[in-house]
């Protein structure tokens, strides 16, 4: 069974309406996460950053609708989850999607349009998309700036509704203030930055700091998260899967993808099927019981609500 913590499919429809989740040009369909054992997908609603003000809420809204007419609605066995329960009381063969949110330009700095992403299904919410926005400073705001007074009041709204605070793309002086503020922070798609020095990457004291909070890091398979030169193959993601479990890591390692929202793809990889090679490394390299912690147990555990 596989958990996968991010993924760009809904931002994929909304640019070409005639796209299905049944179309082959996707990373993430359908008939893919059926072949490949997916038990959760994540699917992110994330806002092209040319996206003008005040039209961001209903571009998200938008995104919410395609994700329930268009993934939902059309095959029985996706269903779309909010609370732990409904997770654990998945049938064989049923897949669990849930709603997420990649950056908080989408609340329009309006509390209430947050409580409607929620109603509507969002249970992890990343404050920002690498830059600055009345929230957060994201990865590549030059000024590196922390959480805003409305920052923390979202923080606050999120734990009180027990829902996933995401860390990916803050700047790193918000990432430590998100850890004093939110009950349940987890990085849903970065990688370590010792073995790969990218802003979008996590210091080993933010690892440890998520591991100490019970939090979660999710992989991601962008090939320049991985490594900074040359071909990236998927051996290269094992240094840092063996990285994390160096720092204390093995019950708070994950994966999120990043498929659907990346236009360089590992070596020998084209879609959400190539988790078999990945599933397969990961059996060969570690436990049963481990690579079951990795590619499922350890995120579908701390799942809110």
């Amino acid at each position: 069974m596989i958990f996968d913590a991010h993924c760009d499919v809904l931002y994929q429809l909304q640019k070409d309406p005639e796209k299905t989740f049944s179309d082959p040009a996707l990373h993430v369909t359908y008939e893919r996460l059926k072949k490949t054992k997916a038990k959760v997908q994540c699917f992110a609603v994330f806002l092209s950053p040319s996206v003008k003000p005040h039209d961001r809420f209903r571009s998200a809204l938008e995104q919410i609708d395609l994700f329930y007419t268009k993934v939902i609605s059309p095959y029985p066995d996706m269903k779309a989850i909010t609370t732990k329960q409904e997770l654990n009381e998945l049938k064989e063969g049923e897949i669990g999607a849930v709603l997420t949110l990649e950056g908080g330009e989408a609340i329009e700095e309006d509390p209430l349009k947050l409580a409607t992403l929620y109603r509507l299904g969002v249970r992890s919410v990343g404050l920002t998309w690498n830059h600055a926005n009345a929230l957060a400073d994201g990865v590549m705001a030059k000024r590196g700036a922390g959480i805003t007074e409305l920052g923390s009041e979202v923080i606050r709204m999120l734990n009180e509704w027990k829902v996933w605070t995401d860390v990916s793309h803050l700047s790193e002086r918000a990432f430590w203030e998100v850890m004093e503020q939110a009950d349940l922070p987890i990085a849903s798609h970065s990688n370590c930055y010792r073995l790969c020095p990218h802003p979008r990457n996590l210091k080993d004291e933010q690892i440890q700091a998520l591991i100490q909070k019970d939090g979660m890091i999710g992989l991601s398979f962008v090939p320049f998260f991985i490594k900074e030169h040359g071909k990236v193959y998927a051996q290269d993601i094992l240094a840092h899967v063996e990285h994390i479990c160096e720092l204390g890591g093995e019950n708070h390692l994950g994966f999120g993808s990043d498929f659907d929202g990346i236009d360089e793809m590992i070596e020998g990889w084209s879609s959400y099927e190539a988790y078999d090679e990945w599933m397969n490394l990961l059996h060969r390299h570690y436990s049963a019981s481990q690579a079951k912690k990795f590619l499922f147990a350890n995120f579908s555990s701390r799942f809110p609500g």
